[in-house]
């Protein structure tokens, strides 16, 4: 028992002697305190360094925009030929409609064609065919202002 007692009251001297503060801490912080009261800062002054303005390059980026990008199958009427990417502006039941819509743009200068989706027997009028997707969503966009329910067509083989 005697060696218990012995060990915990080593143990307590020891963390007693560990906890105890400096006395050179407490004196730079009373000196600290003491300019600060003054008026005196013990800080250096610093120096800044001015900021580089950087502006950024401007890269001509086509929109491109899948919000109305549909995929179907088409058989062009007329021995016409598409490309990937058409911008239909109207669709029809019947031929006949399709058709008048077709000679309307076609005398606006459009390359318009008629082609049909075999699986729902749906006359596209197409405006303009593409390639590229952003050359056909500009397109849609321009054609948009008269024909305001425009929308894209990926032909599909």
């Amino acid at each position: 028992m005697k060696k218990f007692s012995f060990g915990i009251a080593l143990l307590a001297a020891i963390a007693l002697v560990g906890c105890k503060s400096s006395e050179s801490s407490y004196k730079k912080a009373y000196e600290k305190a003491k300019a600060q009261e003054m008026g005196q800062t013990t800080t250096q002054p610093v120096t800044v360094t001015p900021v580089q303005t950087v502006t950024p390059v401007q890269q001509n980026v086509t929109p491109v925009d899948n919000s109305d990008l549909r995929t179907e199958r088409l058989n062009v009427m007329n021995n016409g030929t598409l490309k990937s990417y058409n911008v239909v502006c109207g669709s029809f039941k019947s031929l006949d409609n399709a058709n008048n819509l077709r000679n309307t743009l076609a005398s606006k200068g459009y390359s318009a064609q008629v082609a049909q989706n075999p699986d729902t027997g749906m006359y596209r009028v197409i405006a303009s065919s593409f390639e590229d997707r952003g050359s056909a969503v500009s397109s849609r966009d321009a054609l948009r202002a008269t024909y305001p329910d425009a929308w894209i067509l990926l032909r599909a083989y």
